[in-house]
């Protein structure tokens, strides 16, 4: 009987060792995953917490007075005075091939270059940052250069190293005086804005104004612009940047801080229904912050308030190239989307 109790237990114990070996590795596997998680999670939030004390290191690093020290080597940095206690910076990119002849001159040489007929472009950037980072800004800029157009990129009031508060009705001021600027030296020239983002908004809200005092755009390009609002019967969008407030919360201490305290409208769908400038929307389709109805609705106003659907046009990228908000510089096609673009305005 105690054999056989014995041989029993030892049949038990011997059936149950794999069991619980595999039980045992089974575990082990499971918490080696569950802890793979966990890094996987620790080093995401790290990067998060981390990434806009970089940004804000960068931004504050680089000298804007020096475009050369960002690879923009035929640039040169000015400041222009819109209102009185207000200065913002610019920089003003010569065509390329304009280079050589560049090298060392001063603001009244570039002054004078913008006689020479090219087309020239106002380039608005998005919130956050100064006009030389992020970096998709100086790419536009060497676009725009290499296709033989003159560029002046702006940092708003209150962005980069420009003085004064920023608001919506001073940002425009800027991109007025601006144009203004640029319309006294160019002569004939074509003078075309880019807006990208945020700088959609202050794109056709300028355009609108200088089309009250009787001057317009030659060209306006929208890059990932936004609307207050889709249309009737799509109701209501959220504020482009809302994205970011409600995944990283603080973060608009650090990369937002011109704008958190402003109310912001940027009426775009209303302005395209005044504006009768040639018109080209460029859009991601994977685009987060606005989503692509949002350009499909603003070519959709922009074509029947001009009846043409040759002076607007709406350029999809598609969602595969991963371009999201700020990467369509990118695109290999876009400096001929550029040029067909300025050469349908020439006509």
């Amino acid at each position: 009987m105690k054999r056989r109790v014995n041989q029993t237990e030892s049949k038990v114990t011997s059936a149950e060792k794999p069991q619980r070996a595999g039980r045992h590795k089974d575990s082990n596997v499971q918490s080696r995953s569950q802890g793979s998680v966990w890094t996987k999670v620790v080093i995401l939030a790290l990067c998060i917490l981390t990434i806009p004390f970089l940004l804000q290191f960068f931004t504050a690093s680089v000298d804007l007075s020096r475009p050369s020290d960002v690879g923009l080597n035929y640039t040169i940095n000015f400041y222009l005075e819109p209102e009185a206690g207000v200065r913002v910076g610019v920089w003003f990119t010569v065509p390329k091939h304009k280079w050589k002849e560049s090298q060392g001159k001063d603001l009244r040489w570039y002054e004078k270059a913008l006689g020479d007929g090219s087309p020239v472009f106002i380039y608005l950037h998005g919130n956050a940052g100064n006009r030389a980072f992020p970096p998709h800004r100086i790419g536009v800029a060497h676009i725009l250069s290499n296709a033989g157009y003159h560029v002046l990129v702006l940092d708003y009031r209150g962005f980069g190293d420009s003085t004064g508060e920023p608001t919506e009705a001073g940002l425009t001021t800027d991109t007025i005086h601006l144009y203004n600027w640029v319309k006294a030296r160019s002569g004939n020239s074509l003078v075309c804005v880019w807006g990208h983002s945020l700088g959609t908004g202050v794109s056709t809200n300028t355009a609108v104004k200088l089309l009250e005092q009787g001057k317009n755009f030659d060209g306006i390009i929208l890059e990932g612009a936004f609307s207050n609002v889709i249309g009737a019967n799509a109701g209501k969008l959220p504020h482009p940047f809302t994205w970011f407030y409600w995944r990283f919360p603080y973060i608009q201490y650090f990369l937002f801080n011109p704008l958190k305290n402003n109310i912001w409208n940027f009426p775009t769908h209303e302005n395209l229904e005044k504006i009768r400038t040639p018109v080209m929307i460029l859009h991601a389709e994977d685009d987060p912050l606005a989503p692509f109805a949002v350009a499909q609705e603003l070519y959709r106003i922009a074509k029947n308030a001009q009846n043409s659907e040759k002076r607007v046009k709406l350029i999809p990228f598609e969602a595969s190239l991963g371009y999201v908000h700020n990467q369509l510089y990118r695109d290999s096609r876009l400096p001929d989307i550029i040029r067909e673009f300025v050469q349908s305005l020439e006509v």
